[in-house]
């Protein structure tokens, strides 16, 4: 089971991560991604699906044109856990 983050961890985490926004429901942090072309919103969306497999962690996202939209949310733990800050950490690391 993964724990849920909670307290000062939380707010540690979430400074940590000034591009993501916190939503309530579901639980967890979401972040909006713009690109030139369809092609590169693609190409992104590859590289966190290698990342997500990886880490047995998978995002709900939306693809249009060239937008994504990404939400980490960890459904065991209730809401935002370490799991989801690290993918976030990840995934800014693409950029």
């Amino acid at each position: 089971m993964v724990a849920r983050l909670d307290g000062p961890p939380r707010a540690a985490a979430l400074a940590a991560l000034p591009e993501w926004s916190v939503v309530e429901s579901p639980e967890g942090i979401r972040r909006h991604f713009v690109f030139t072309d369809f092609n590169a919103a693609f190409g992104f969306m590859s590289r966190v699906a290698l990342l997500a497999e990886k880490a047995d962690h998978h995002p709900e996202w939306s693809n249009v044109y060239n937008r994504v939209d990404i939400l980490l949310t960890t459904h065991d733990a209730g809401g935002l856990s370490q799991r989801d800050v690290d993918m976030a950490a990840a995934i800014d690391a693409l950029l």
